[in-house]
C-alpha cells in the first residue's frame, strides 16, 4: 500500500512550479559529493573510485535508478501526434552502497530512493544506513555495473542520468486482480455463448487427457490468483526530462500502480548511443546555474512531418 505522505509529497511537485520547486536533485541533501575519492583497501590492495567523467566504451554498463510512478497523461507533439506519456519521479537518488571485486567479488552499486524516518525501519535497516555514512532511505535496489562505472558513496543520480530521446527498460511489481478466472488471466476464448454450455459459458475447458497420462501437467493454465508480478517493459522511449523536479517523462505504459517504485536503467536490446551518454552518471559543472531554473528538456523529433511524409 502507498504510503498518505508518499502521495502527499507527489501532489506537491505537480502543484509548484518548477522554479519555486524544493525537490531538485541539487537541494537533495547536503552531504551528497562529499567525497570524491573513495578508498577501499583489502590487505596491500587499493581502490580509488572518483567522482569525475570518464569514456564509456560498447562493453560499459551504467548504474540504473530508482522512481516513484505519478501517473499517466497525454501530450501533443509540435506534429500534432497524441503520445501518451507515464510521469516518473527520481526521488532524491544517491549511491548508498558500493561493491567491489575486492570485497564482494563482483561489481555493483546500490541506489537508495525518497526518505524514511529511523522508527519506521527495523535495527539491521538503520546499521546498513549508519554503517555507511548516508541518510535513511526507503528504497534500496542494486544494479551490476561494469569497473569503470563504480561511483563513490554519495553521489547523487538525477534524471540527467538519462537522456531525452534514448530508451530505457522499467521494471516493477504489476498491479494485483485477486483471483481470476481463465479468460481474463490467460486470455482464453470460452465456451459457447448460448448451445450446449450451460452454466459453464467462461469455463475454461478440458484441463488434461484420459487414462494415460490420468493427471493434469504442471503449469496447467488455469484460474488462479492474478497480477504482483515483477514485470519488464522494454524499450521504453524517454519524450521529456525536467532537471528542476526530477521528472522523466517516458511514452507508454510502465508496470504497478500510482505511487508505485519502479526501476529504470539504460536498454539492453535497443542501446542508446555511447557518445551522448553521462558516464558513469551526469556531473553537474561548478559554473552551471540554479538547477530549479533548468529549463525541460525534449527528445529530437526531427524536421519531416510524419502526416504530410510520403508513404
Amino acid at each position: 500500500a502507498v504510503s498518505r505522505g508518499l502521495m502527499c509529497r507527489i501532489s506537491q511537485i505537480f502543484s509548484t512550479s518548477p522554479r519555486s520547486s524544493h525537490f531538485s536533485s541539487a537541494s537533495c541533501f547536503s552531504f551528497q559529493m562529499r567525497n570524491f575519492c573513495v578508498i577501499m583497501e583489502n590487505g596491500d590492495s587499493e581502490r580509488i573510485i572518483e567522482a569525475k567523467p570518464r569514456t564509456m566504451t560498447p562493453d560499459s554498463r551504467r548504474t540504473g535508478a530508482i522512481a516513484v510512478k505519478c501517473g499517466m497523461t497525454a501530450v501533443w507533439d509540435k506534429w500534432g501526434a497524441r503520445i501518451p506519456i507515464t510521469i516518473l519521479w527520481l526521488d532524491d537518488n544517491i549511491v548508498s552502497q558500493v561493491k567491489t571485486p575486492e570485497i564482494e567479488g563482483f561489481c555493483a552499486l546500490q541506489v537508495g530512493c525518497g526518505q524514511k524516518k529511523e522508527k519506521h525501519l527495523t535495527k539491521p535497516e538503520v546499521g546498513h544506513f549508519r554503517a555507511q555514512g548516508v541518510p535513511m532511505k526507503r528504497k534500496l535496489r542494486e544494479f551490476p555495473v561494469t569497473e569503470d562505472a563504480l561511483l563513490p558513496l554519495g553521489t547523487s543520480i538525477g534524471v540527467r542520468h538519462f537522456l531525452p530521446g534514448q530508451f530505457v527498460d522499467v521494471t516493477g511489481i504489476t498491479k494485483g486482480k485477486g483471483f481470476q478466472g481463465g479468460m481474463k488471466r490467460w486470455g482464453f476464448k470460452g465456451m459457447p455463448a448460448s448451445h450446449g454450455a450451460s452454466l459453464s459459458h467462461r469455463s475454461i475447458g478440458s484441463t488434461g487427457q484420459r487414462d494415460a497420462p490420468g493427471k493434469v501437467f504442471k503449469g496447467k493454465k488455469m484460474p488462479g490468483h492474478m497480477g504482483v508480478d515483477q514485470r519488464t517493459v522494454k524499450n521504453v522511449w524517454v519524450y521529456k526530462i525536467e532537471p528542476a523536479r526530477n521528472l522523466m517523462w517516458v511514452k507508454g505504459q510502465v508496470p504497478g500502480a500510482t505511487g508505485n517504485f519502479v526501476f529504470i536503467k539504460d536498454s539492453v536490446f535497443n542501446k542508446p548511443d555511447i557518445s551522448l551518454l553521462p558516464f558513469p552518471t551526469y556531473f553537474a559543472p561548478d559554473d552551471e546555474d540554479d538547477p530549479t531554473a533548468l529549463e525541460p528538456l525534449v527528445a529530437d523529433l526531427g524536421d519531416t512531418d510524419p502526416f504530410m511524409a510520403a508513404d
